[in-house]
């Protein structure tokens, strides 16, 4: 495990949103990720790529600004697209966030400009998490008890020479504790072998209690065999997730809803859910309600409310899709 050092100092770092976002952007596309445009007014404002890697990006200057109703939403979608949720920051209130430490907001990773840096450029993981009451570890319990059998060192024993509770050392081994580091450190030396674990930034989160899936308003693709999860703050209105069971072929949509909006505001959509359904492997489409003959903007297929009542199930929904797509 390597030693958090001093603050490093910070001069160089951009101190604008704008040049985080540009300077993350490079970063990412100079190290084989495919990224996104960037969405403002949005809970995540870039999109990124990298084989099976799917990254949903929030970039603030004081992470504190990162609200619970953004994190909420930026769950419910990261966990439809399978995507990751990450946010990058510089500080916190007055002080700068660490190096190589992971933070959180309302339950969404949060890391420094040079954390970043270090995991995309360098593939190095952070180890350091901070908590209530200060820094923390993730240890490899059964490694701990594997080692502590191996040189016949009962739980006392091993807890005397770390400076712990015998209590303490049984909580490692099970996995019912977090460590400080400079007791990971101890345990390390003792047992001559590295026992913490690099934390995932790339889990995908897990469905989040108050997603609103199935509306009313979306029965037409609930019929269909989708759950619909209504966006608030996202570049497109709504996720249509296909359902397990009746849907094993059909992909996530991204959907922008009739609105009332005027041509130049629906083509502008258009380009962005056209960007978003390229990299993160959705289908885009427009549902509209007017009976005016339009097949698709900007590439996107437009779908009447009235010829979804026609569709049997969502296979022939993609198939729809994919024509006008193609035309």
């Amino acid at each position: 495990m390597h030693h958090r050092g001093d603050l490093l100092p910070h001069a160089n770092l951009p101190v604008h949103r704008e040049e985080l976002l540009l300077d993350i952007t490079k970063t990412l596309t100079n190290h084989g990720f495919e990224t996104s445009n960037i969405y403002d007014r949005s809970c995540f404002d870039l999109v990124a790529r990298r084989e099976l890697i799917l990254i949903l990006m929030k970039v603030l200057v004081n992470v504190d600004g990162f609200s619970l109703e953004q994190a909420q939403e930026i769950k419910m979608v990261a966990n439809t697209l399978l995507a990751s949720p990450l946010v990058v920051g510089v500080k916190s209130k007055n002080e700068y966030l660490e190096e190589d430490v992971v933070y959180e907001r309302h339950g969404i990773p949060v890391i420094a400009m040079e954390t970043f840096r270090n995991l995309i450029v360098d593939n190095l993981y952070p180890e350091v998490f901070a908590g209530r009451g200060g820094y923390y570890v993730q240890i490899d319990g059964q490694i701990i008890k594997e080692l502590r059998e191996e040189q016949d060192l009962s739980l006392k024993e091993l807890a005397d020479l770390a400076h712990v509770s015998r209590e303490t050392i049984y909580k490692y081994e099970t996995g019912r504790a977090r460590a400080h580091p400079e007791t990971a450190m101890v345990l390390e030396r003792i047992l001559n072998m590295k026992i913490t674990v690099s934390v995932n930034l790339f889990q995908v989160p897990l469905t989040a209690k108050d997603a609103k899936i199935g509306e009313s308003e979306h029965k037409e693709l609930e019929e269909l065999g989708y759950g619909v999860i209504k966006t608030n703050r996202t570049p497109f209105d709504a996720l249509a997730k296909p359902d397990q069971i009746r849907s094993k072929d059909a992909q996530p949509i991204i959907a922008n809803l009739d609105k009332q909006r005027n041509q130049k505001l629906l083509t502008k959509m258009a380009v962005n859910l056209r960007d978003i359904s390229s990299i993160t492997d959705t289908e885009a489409a427009f549902i509209l309600a007017s009976r005016r003959k339009l097949n698709s903007i900007e590439g996107v297929p437009v779908v009447h409310n009235w010829e979804m009542e026609e569709l049997k199930n969502s296979r022939d929904f993609m198939k729809l899709l994919k024509e006008r797509r193609d035309n």
